[in-house]
């Protein structure tokens, strides 16, 4: 990775594209900690640390700035959810199926829904958060006559609820610059950047911890169990995500001319977990919608605890879900990146085969067999990745005493972060790569 880094500053583009993202991310950060006026950061911290884990999990993605009241509160989970729900309704609805399949024009269009229907959920959620924030009195009126009033500040809310979709907007606007002139895809690297941060600020907090508290062997010794776990998940995620299955396809000898093509051999490489982190960000993402609408707008009702009991990220029916909607969008996402029918055809009208299977439909059906074999396997990887150590450091963080501060490093820590975090990093350094090889062939053609 350092020699791919080493040689993508070599070129004055990839160079200015690197330096462009950094820009970006740092414009991000910076917004991140804007306050917005009409919110007291403290009260507001306070609150979040009393509202569970759910928010815990927003606020990581946040990079911290959800739980901190600032302009990029809700970040980039709108745009997130909002994809998600068009991917899905491609699948159902034709109209957006037929835009899918008209190219660049078509994904345009679809592109444009999307950041309608990611504005129209930032409001929503906007609106819910707000609301709580209000009724925790949270909520700092900005107009004399609110703060003397006895009803809710109403336009303090709205103009609190115009900043959050701005600051959303804002988030969405940078991703896509990221995609389009930077390194890499802005929403990952926007997720990436907000988990890298937390966890930084956690490390941090947890050094407080240890060096303020009187036996602190007990936290050296848990510091150093979640260092061995996070490194062992990051051998375990590297060692599967360059895992793949290759098949071996030979081509038949063809005389144009005077000059003989084909007469060898190559494979087709299938990887184990080549649909990433996406299954798990969007099975994820699909749980915490409703448990966000439950919270953010009926949480006093009885309906809400029935929910937090028996449904909440806490509860074994939620870690079943996780793993049944990891599985499904694991296939999902193979069916989209790995079309058995276009390869088939691909190979046999290139004039190949593969060996002791023939041509056209049986060879489509092989490759669909061996695809949802390795898909499979690589579910079960996210299973494990997304269910395993999660437990493992909560039973980290269970380790203290009766009224002993708990270092904060189980949210910060979790698996998913870690195979984000590792999943965009290697993302990133083929993107590099790729874009080095092309800038050699053209200075070759030159």
């Amino acid at each position: 990775m350092f020699e791919t880094l080493k040689n993508a500053f070599k070129s004055k583009d990839i160079r200015m594209k690197i330096f462009f993202t950094l820009a970006l991310i740092l414009v991000y950060r910076i917004g991140c900690y804007i306050p917005l006026p009409t919110l007291a950061p403290n009260a507001v911290e306070n609150w979040f640390s009393n509202t569970g884990d759910f928010f815990g999990v927003l606020s990581v993605i946040t990079g911290g700035a959800m739980s901190n009241a600032t302009l990029f509160s809700l970040g980039i989970l709108p745009f997130i959810n909002s994809f998600i729900i068009m991917q899905l309704l491609t699948l159902v609805i034709r109209p957006l199926e037929r835009l899918s399949k008209e190219g660049e024009e078509g994904r345009k269009k679809i592109t444009q829904i999307t950041r309608i229907v990611a504005i129209i959920l930032a409001i929503i959620q906007a609106i819910g958060i707000v609301v709580m924030l209000n009724s925790s009195n949270v909520i700092n009126p900005l107009f004399d006559y609110e703060k003397n009033s006895e009803t809710a500040p109403i336009l303090t809310m709205a103009i609190t609820i115009v900043m959050l979709v701005g600051g959303s907007t804002m988030v969405m606007w940078l991703s896509e610059r990221i995609t389009e002139y930077g390194i890499g895809n802005g929403t990952s690297i926007i997720i990436f950047i907000g988990i890298l941060a937390t966890a930084g600020t956690s490390i941090a907090n947890a050094i407080k911890v240890m060096t303020d508290a009187t036996d602190n062997w007990v936290y050296v010794w848990n510091l150093l169990g979640y260092i061995l776990v996070v490194v062992a998940i990051l051998f375990f995620i590297v060692f599967i995500d360059s895992s793949e299955r290759r098949i071996a396809v030979q081509y038949s000898k063809q005389i144009k001319g005077n000059k003989m093509y084909g007469g060898q051999t190559t494979y087709i490489p299938i990887r184990v977990n080549g649909s990433g982190v996406m299954p798990i960000i969007f099975a994820s993402s699909l749980l915490m919608f409703p448990q966000m609408i439950i919270q953010l707008f009926f949480s006093t009702t009885p309906a809400a605890a029935w929910y937090a009991k028996y449904m909440g990220s806490d509860s074994a029916v939620y870690y079943v879900l996780l793993a049944l909607l990891i599985l499904g969008f694991s296939y999902f996402y193979a069916q989209i990146q790995f079309n058995p029918e276009d390869v088939s055809k691909n190979i046999q009208q290139y004039g190949g085969f593969i060996p002791g299977i023939r041509a056209g439909k049986p060879t489509s059906e092989f490759l669909r067999k061996i695809n949802n074999r390795i898909t499979l396997f690589g579910a079960v990887f996210l299973m494990i990745i997304a269910l395993i150590p999660t437990f493992i450091f909560k039973a980290l963080s269970n380790q203290y005493t009766a009224g002993a501060p708990d270092l904060g490093l189980a949210n910060s820590f979790s698996a998913t972060g870690l195979l984000i975090v590792v999943s965009v990093a290697l993302e990133l350094n083929k993107q590099l790569e790729s874009q080095i090889m092309m800038k050699h062939y053209k200075g070759f053609l030159k």
